[in-house]
């Protein structure tokens, strides 16, 4: 993939329930950003934050790479999980050679737990009314 000013970005896709993240990895010095902001402003608990940033430490690859994301549904933590998911497969691009890596730290698997919808005639998903016998 290429822009305008010929500028090679490598592009990956994560997803983690609700949340999507787009994921943009340029070689070349700089940060993480995510939705124009930076990620230490945009995911503010220590443990997302690790788990966003875990696939760059894992490669040792944080600040020699510039990460520009771009996420939306869901929450901070859905999100944080998908800038990751989204990050292990544009590293891949960018370094087939890293897939060992982050396959042994399970960055490159989806989680497929997803909420469960609601039934018709029930209170949520399996949620019943209260049974009255009289």
């Amino acid at each position: 993939m290429t822009t305008e000013n010929n500028d090679r970005y490598y592009y990956g896709t994560g997803r983690r329930k609700t949340s999507i993240a787009r994921v943009r990895l340029y070689n070349r010095e700089g940060g993480v950003t995510l939705n124009g902001k930076p990620l230490n402003e945009v995911i503010s608990v220590d443990q997302w934050f690790a788990a966003a940033m875990l696939p760059l430490n894992v490669t040792e690859l944080a600040g020699k790479v510039t990460v520009v994301a771009k996420s939306h549904g869901g929450g901070v933590h859905g999100q944080a999980v998908a800038l990751s998911h989204g990050l292990s497969r544009a590293l891949i691009e960018f370094d087939p050679e890293l897939r060992p890596v982050l396959k042994r730290y399970k960055l490159l698997t989806r989680d497929p737990r997803m909420r469960e919808s609601k039934k018709y005639g029930l209170k949520r998903a399996r949620k019943a009314p209260q049974y009255t016998k009289r």
